[in-house]
């Protein structure tokens, strides 16, 4: 009778376990339920490409689908032949096999088929594939720098020229996957703090590099994916034919970040794209900071804060104490000691293999004040400020 009473309260504590592994897996469905279709983005149980949004794009998914209808047809054919010939010459009916060899007729029917049908899908493609590579002529022309784990945005021919800027995903859509218990949202992870911004039916020529490992600029509604290769510069182009907002991501796996690189193109109409470029050279003049100009510390920390949480604090975490083979910058000998050019030297030219990158994309002001910030951050009191001239004369080094 023990025994039984035991063996039911096992029974019970599984049952239990097993109810309360069903809720979690219920409540966890319903709140993912919450999750739309994001426009520009994934879709909820995709299985289709992304709808396109460029010529390119459409073409592609027009040979997608062709190549795809081929290879049904040559499925159905083989294995319908293949089926009856089984069913129709089976043993049981007193099917004799045949011995024969050396069909003149066979050998040139399954040599010329094949040839028919690779020159079939052959000659569409190479005419996508031509036209993908034609990046003449294109109204606007944007250098796109692969970062760990960021892109570097360059505006270098046509409207905008001279623009550039640093696209990092939110703070916030991190902060969230990293608790590990992230609120459902439709944009999660795709979210960035400034987009990459392109005027309607304007050709836009993209030229691809990265400053430390492999990278790949992809946005699929647009049909676009090209390596971005250190010391190598590629280009692709698209032309958007509707004003929206589209995603991508970095297709190339660069590192542990590598699902916190996401690309945002936010496509205007040309008034509203031409607003945003004057826009944008007023906050770009706004903050042409005079390197010369001597800083209080309160104030190099509170920009340096801004800094720090838009562009180190992915490794560095947001309290300084890093993670894993992070280093963490509470403590830091190179970040208290009272030579800056020591944290200087490794803000401009990176350490470690470019597991810390170099940051000389930054301004001399935007550096002075992250170091500031860090020499006086969490326990780091040591009330020493780095001045934006330290960090022009050691450029110059």
């Amino acid at each position: 009778m023990k025994t039984t009473i035991k063996h039911l309260g096992r029974w019970g504590q599984r049952l239990a376990g097993a109810a309360v592994a069903g809720a979690a897996m219920l409540a966890t469905h319903a709140a993912w339920a919450q999750v739309k279709d994001l426009p520009g983005g994934p879709a909820v149980n995709q299985t289709n490409l992304h709808p396109p949004v460029t010529r390119i794009a459409a073409e592609q998914m027009w040979l997608h689908n062709f190549v795809m209808i081929i290879c049904v047809l040559i499925f159905v054919a083989v294995f319908g032949v293949m089926f009856y010939s089984v069913f129709k010459h089976r043993k049981s009916r007193g099917a004799k096999a045949a011995n024969f060899h050396e069909s003149v007729a066979v050998e040139v029917a399954w040599t010329v088929a094949p040839f028919v049908i690779v020159i079939l899908m052959a000659l569409p493609a190479t005419k996508v594939v031509v036209a993908m590579k034609d990046t003449t002529n294109a109204d606007l022309t944007i250098k796109a720098t692969g970062y760990q784990w960021k892109w570097g945005y360059d505006y270098i021919k046509g409207e905008g020229e001279g623009l550039a800027f640093l696209s990092t995903l939110d703070t916030a859509q991190r902060e969230a996957s990293n608790s590990g218990n992230p609120p459902p949202m439709d944009d999660y992870l795709l979210k960035v703090d400034n987009p990459l911004v392109v005027p309607v039916d304007k050709k836009v020529r993209v030229i691809t590099t990265a400053n430390d490992v492999i990278h790949a600029f992809m946005v699929p509604a647009f049909g676009v994916k090209q390596d971005a290769i250190p010391g190598f510069v590629r280009d692709t182009w698209f032309r958007a034919e509707k004003v929206g907002d589209y995603y991508g991501q970095c297709a190339e796996l660069c590192g542990k970040e590598h699902a916190y690189m996401p690309i945002h193109v936010k496509v205007l109409s040309q008034e509203d794209y031409s607003k945003w470029v004057e826009g944008k050279r007023k906050e770009a003049a706004a903050a042409a900071d005079d390197p010369n100009k001597e800083w209080k510390l309160e104030e190099l920390v509170a920009r340096g804060e801004k800094v720090y949480n838009a562009n180190c604090a992915a490794c560095h975490k947001p309290d300084g104490t890093g993670a894993g083979p992070i280093k963490a910058l509470v403590g830091s000998p190179k970040v208290l000691a009272e030579d800056h050019n020591v944290q200087i030297q490794v803000l401009l030219n990176g350490q470690n293999n470019g597991a810390m990158p170099s940051w000389k994309q930054l301004s001399d002001t935007e550096l002075a004040a992250v170091a500031t910030y860090t020499k006086n951050a969490w326990t780091n009191k040591t009330g020493q400020i780095v001045q934006p001239k330290e960090v022009l004369a050691a450029r110059g080094k």
